[in-house]
């Protein structure tokens, strides 16, 4: 890899962070989204456990003796370490041995089963999520506004930057975060997804366990999901959409055992509700938003290119709210915080809400269109004033068609998606 081709990511602070305070730090996230590049930044040394190299001489030689792949200068970076499941433990065991920081960097594209791993690692390994990249580490977003500010309830003044057309947005959510697209045409972008999507049913879902798996069902599964991006739709309603428009007939438990085979390789990225102390008698909802690691995945599943977005900007307004979502939980992150959804039995919603570790939160809406605002500032007001005994210390809408970032005269911000930064 050229190091000077290097573009920063947001995540490469923390894991100097960590690398300074645990002994092995663990970079997990899908395939294609960096975690190699941005660990050799990091790393001295590496042992690639996917290099083919010699038919993959690398991982046989670990299953063998699994301390060679701990040999090298610290920080030593054991690249998919999950191909050998036993690392886990051989790194835990020697971070155990010294009360050095910084040892290990490893990194994981699937969750394997506990079979092979003994110990946890809590307090040796500490794990590290990285995602696709957001649209100011891609270069898209001038990053005029902070997303830390915003949380604060400072004044931003009034920020200016680029609007894009709804041509280029529709080009974000089809692209997608890819490292791989960087550079490339729109059209060699679009492909990247699609590809993603075909090694994951052909590859990734019949090597993560031994489980041999209809590839026909796991597409099935996978296209429902896409018809949900951006929903609370449980597993009933995915295993009903997949009869109702495939013709196909899955139990719920294979639905269940597919989505958590997804969420096993990183493929989906659902977002937990939020709840907060409330003295009130208001149910909230448990369901977790259904969201792919990246809104192309969801976009390449539909079969839905530039155009027909274009032509269905329906469809669009909830990929275009993955979108926002996804760059949302990367800034959320970065600061040392967590991106939750909101949703009562009043039928009360919150897009997005940013909560720091001590309660502190932002409530966010997402709209494609400027001509929403007043709407979804209404809402979170109305939604803000359920929350008397912890209320939120700000309130914002992200939207699409902007270039203009400010606080209305009532108090919510409005957030051009191209604007922002942590």
């Amino acid at each position: 890899m050229d190091k000077s081709k290097y573009r920063k990511r947001l995540i490469d602070s923390k894991v100097d962070f960590y690398l300074s305070t645990f002994g092995a730090v663990c970079i997990e996230g899908p395939k294609w989204c960096g975690k190699t590049w941005t660990s050799t930044m990091h790393a001295k040394s590496a042992f690639m456990l996917a290099d083919p190299a010699d038919n993959f001489a690398n991982r046989e030689l670990a299953k063998m003796d699994v301390s060679k792949a701990l040999v090298g200068e610290s920080p030593h970076l054991i690249d998919e370490w999950q191909e050998v499941a036993p690392i886990w433990d051989a790194v835990r065991y020697s971070v155990d041995q010294s009360t050095e920081s910084g040892r290990y960097i490893l990194t994981g594209s699937s969750t394997p089963t506990t079979k092979g791993v003994v110990h946890s690692g809590t307090g040796r390994i500490a794990s590290l999520a990285m995602h696709p990249m957001s649209l100011f580490e891609m270069g898209e977003s001038s990053g005029v506004v902070s997303i830390s500010d915003v949380c604060a309830g400072r004044d931003i003044g009034v920020q200016t930057t680029k609007s894009p057309s709804l041509e280029e947005l529709v080009a974000f959510v089809v692209c997608g975060g890819w490292p791989g697209s960087l550079g490339k045409s729109q059209r060699q972008a679009a492909a990247i997804p699609r590809e993603y999507v075909e090694n994951v049913i052909r590859i990734d879902m019949q090597k993560l366990d031994g489980i041999e798996r209809d590839q026909a069902k796991v597409r099935k599964c996978l296209r429902s999901l896409a018809r949900n991006e951006s929903t609370t739709a449980v597993l009933a309603t995915i295993r009903d959409d997949i009869e109702e428009l495939d013709a196909a007939s899955l139990s719920v438990n294979t639905v269940a055992g597919y989505l958590d085979a997804f969420k096993r390789i990183y493929l989906t990225n659902d977002i937990e509700p939020f709840s907060t102390f409330l003295r009130s008698p208001t149910r909230i909802k448990q369901s977790h938003k259904r969201h792919f690691c990246d809104p192309s995945i969801a976009a390449a599943l539909l079969g839905a290119s530039e155009k027909m977005l274009l032509r269905d900007l329906r469809t669009f307004g909830f990929l275009f709210e993955s979108l926002a979502i996804r760059d949302l939980q990367i800034y959320a992150e970065s600061i040392d915080a967590r991106l939750f959804h909101y949703q009562d039995y009043e039928g009360r919603e919150i897009d997005a809400v940013i909560q720091f570790e001590d309660g502190a939160w932002s409530a966010f809406e997402v709209k494609l269109n400027p001509g929403d605002v007043d709407d979804a500032a209404a809402n979170l007001k109305r939604i803000a004033s359920v929350f008397r005994h912890n209320p939120p210390s700000s309130l914002a809408v992200v939207v699409g068609k902007s270039g203009i970032a400010h606080r209305r005269d009532d108090g919510v911000y409005v957030l051009p998606i191209t604007a922002l930064r942590p």
